[in-house]
């Protein structure tokens, strides 16, 4: 069992996303560190990019902020290398595809596994496109992490049967459906997911609350949450690791809460 998939053995996984270099390299450390100390059982790193097309606002807005401290991959790189010193949760990076190509695919994954990252995520590759990746990334014991969105039914069961680590289930969580109609469809599709494969699946994009957090648990093995953590280190900045501890705390209890929930359902 890889180390992400371990962190989700015993008990619903808590998955915050932080942009590394907003507001800059040391303050990203403390958030992290913040992030563990209270409950993250993985850690979503962000590699700023100028064109994050797969992004919400907030993330953006983050990625603009690190941009502007002309924070480079290889500073990523180095940033991860120094936190696991006293860091052990797993890292997942999360990035662009023409990134990994303007890094070189080989030295990218190769850099990864020197710096101790476990995962990657490319935002805008599809599944029919991963192969480019997969290979070199598992030639370096890197699991590059697979996205099933509201839009991927058909095309779940391929997903899931070569996915590693964890599925990452996209909710809609951002549209205007009822919450409800929401938690339905974020059901239907981790049923679709677990019906071909045994990695755990955890829910992202659009969950801002500790009830959200919980609902998608009870149905889900974990919840990723971005958007108000960086909110947050926008609102903060260099005094924001106290403030997103808090807030991981929470969170981490809701998922909790949640898989108490779903066991009793």
């Amino acid at each position: 069992m890889s180390k992400i998939t371990q962190a989700f053995a015993n008990n619903k996984a808590f998955i915050p996303f932080i942009t590394c270099g907003d507001p800059d390299l040391t303050t990203t450390h403390k958030l992290v560190k913040a992030a563990v100390d209270n409950g993250a059982d993985i850690i979503q790193l962000g590699i700023p990019f100028s064109d994050p097309t797969a992004e919400g606002l907030a993330i953006q807005a983050a990625n603009l902020r690190s941009l502007k401290n002309k924070i480079t991959t290889d500073d990523v790189f180095n940033l991860v290398q120094t936190m696991r010193q006293d860091i052990s949760a797993p890292f997942i990076l999360t990035t662009y595809a023409n990134a990994v190509f303007s890094y070189g695919i080989e030295s990218f994954f190769e850099r990864c596994a020197q710096v101790g990252a476990e995962g990657v995520l490319i935002a805008d590759v599809p599944y029919e496109e991963k192969d480019e990746f997969e290979g070199l990334a598992l030639k370096h014991g890197v699991e590059l992490i697979s996205l099933v969105s509201p839009t991927s039914e058909h095309r779940i069961a391929k997903i899931a049967k070569e996915a590693r680590g964890f599925v990452y289930i996209i909710s809609s969580l951002g549209n205007t459906k009822s919450r409800d109609e929401l938690l339905s469809d974020i059901k239907h599709m981790v049923k679709l997911v677990r019906e071909h494969t045994d990695l755990p699946c955890a829910v992202g994009i659009g969950i801002s609350t500790p009830e959200q957090a919980k609902d998608v648990a009870a149905i889900s093995d974990g919840a990723v949450v971005g958007s108000a953590i960086l909110n947050i280190i926008a609102q903060y900045g260099k005094e924001a690791a106290p403030h997103v501890g808090s807030l991981v705390k929470s969170m981490k209890d809701a998922v909790n809460a949640g898989a108490c929930a779903g066991a009793g359902a």
